[in-house]
């Protein structure tokens, strides 16, 4: 378990990839079966709640996090 990592590091921004192209997927079935602007809020109280960033570091965004960025999130539903 602890040289796991070693190998698995290089894989981790394809799995965090695939993940955000799920999340989006969500939001656009979300948006697709409710009020857009609805969403946004609900999102929008979802990052303050959980006091994280709006605007993360986009290298360590695209490598680590499982879930699109608050701001790209919000675009597409505004765009939807």
């Amino acid at each position: 378990m602890l040289v796991l990592p070693v190998f698995t590091f290089f894989l981790q921004p394809i799995s965090s990839l695939y993940s955000r192209r799920h999340e989006f997927e969500a939001d656009a079935y979300a948006a697709d079966h409710s009020n857009a602007a609805e969403l946004v809020k609900a999102l929008v109280k979802l990052y303050q709640d959980n006091a994280a960033t709006l605007t993360p570091d986009p290298l360590h965004s695209a490598f680590y996090d499982s879930h699109p960025p608050a701001a790209i999130r919000i675009a597409r539903l505004r765009t939807t």
